[in-house]
């Protein structure tokens, strides 16, 4: 079998059952992590304080075109899907060490640019940037690992979904994908929407001090959408072993998008790198966080009992099954991950 067969989310299992086959769980180290593989971060034990670290790697003509995204915005967007997995996990950013592989071509100029985003950033959520490694490369690769820690030993996690419990999302949904349409091809009428929709691809904001207050308000389980709602939020179904029904006339899509896409639902559902937090929780938990949180929170769904077959429903207000035309992201396979969607 090749890599291309097994997929993204199958080589990732294949890792974790060979380490946890050969691992020594007596030793100290395995003795002191809280989550390992399968969550948006790594947590375990110090001393002190529950630590948290995560990595993420950006690869060029993959993850970014350098013709759609300048470098600043490069240097921006490379740390911020790293704070958005710390996000999720409801922590706080601390440390960060920075991996770049690089064609002995390219202008310096490029790479002052980019690490004034990256600082940029790093300042506004207090992270300290510490070290790292350059190597040379045929392609840009961007490597950034990031060190936090969680309060109190409280974090959110992917495994801790029950039935019964509202399924909700900050912010609004499908505006990253309608961005990158936009940069690669798509003409927008107004600049104003333009800027927003770039924004909201090249420079997204992570949801840093909302993942805390998720935390205060009781919640236990969320997980970022970077790789599009239904492939995030079948992440969660699959560690809680639980199903997700999802109506989809509640999904919060900017008003530009819906005049300007006609394919909004599914950029969605499944376009990805909106790095929102989904979460669930019961009523009372989730009315509290709607109060505390300045975005918007908006309810789309429900957590269900674990059944056979597809593990998240998408329907009309008919109670009509949907089918996407696309999957959400998946390295490896064809690009779209295997969602229980109608695949193109």
């Amino acid at each position: 079998m090749k890599v291309s067969e097994l997929g993204e989310f199958g080589l990732i299992e294949l890792i974790h059952t060979s380490i946890a086959r050969r691992c020594d769980m007596r030793s100290t180290a395995w003795q002191e992590v809280i989550v390992g593989i399968g969550d948006d971060a790594a947590a375990w034990q110090s001393a002190d304080e529950t630590q948290l670290a995560t990595t993420d790697t950006m690869v060029q003509d993959i993850h970014f075109n350098p013709d759609i995204i300048s470098w600043e915005e490069l240097g921006w967007k490379a740390l911020a899907v790293n704070l958005s997995d710390i996000a999720a996990m409801g922590g706080i950013p601390k440390y960060a060490l920075l991996s770049l592989s690089l064609p002995g071509d390219l202008d310096v100029e490029a790479i002052s640019q980019f690490c004034d985003g990256m600082v940029g950033l790093a300042k506004q959520f207090g992270v300290a940037m510490i070290g790292g490694n350059v190597s040379a490369s045929p392609n840009v690769v961007i490597t950034l690992t990031l060190i936090g820690c969680c309060e109190d030993g409280r974090m959110l996690r992917r495994s801790t979904a029950s039935p019964g419990e509202l399924i909700a999302v900050t912010g609004c949904l499908g505006t990253s994908a309608a961005g990158l349409e936009m940069l690669s091809s798509k003409a927008v009428p107004d600049r104003e929407t333009a800027t927003v929709l770039r924004q909201s691809h090249v420079k997204p904001t992570p949801r840093i001090a909302e993942g805390q207050i998720l935390v205060e308000q009781g919640v236990k389980t969320a997980i970022d959408i970077s790789d599009g709602l239904v492939n995030d939020l079948d992440h969660v179904c699959q560690s809680s072993r639980v199903n997700a029904r999802i109506e989809a006339e509640l999904l919060p899509v900017h008003s530009a998008v819906a005049v300007l896409f006609p394919n909004h639902l599914d950029l969605a559902l499944c376009g990805g790198e909106d790095y929102e937090l989904l979460f669930t929780a019961d009523e009372a938990t989730t009315a509290r966080v709607k109060l505390a949180l300045a975005c918007p929170v908006t309810v789309i769904g429900k957590i269900t009992e674990e059944k056979p077959a597809t593990r998240v429903t998408v329907v009309n207000t008919q109670g009509e099954l949907i089918t996407c035309s696309k999957g959400g992201w998946e390295h490896f396979r064809n690009e779209f991950a295997n969602t229980g969607f109608t695949q193109p």
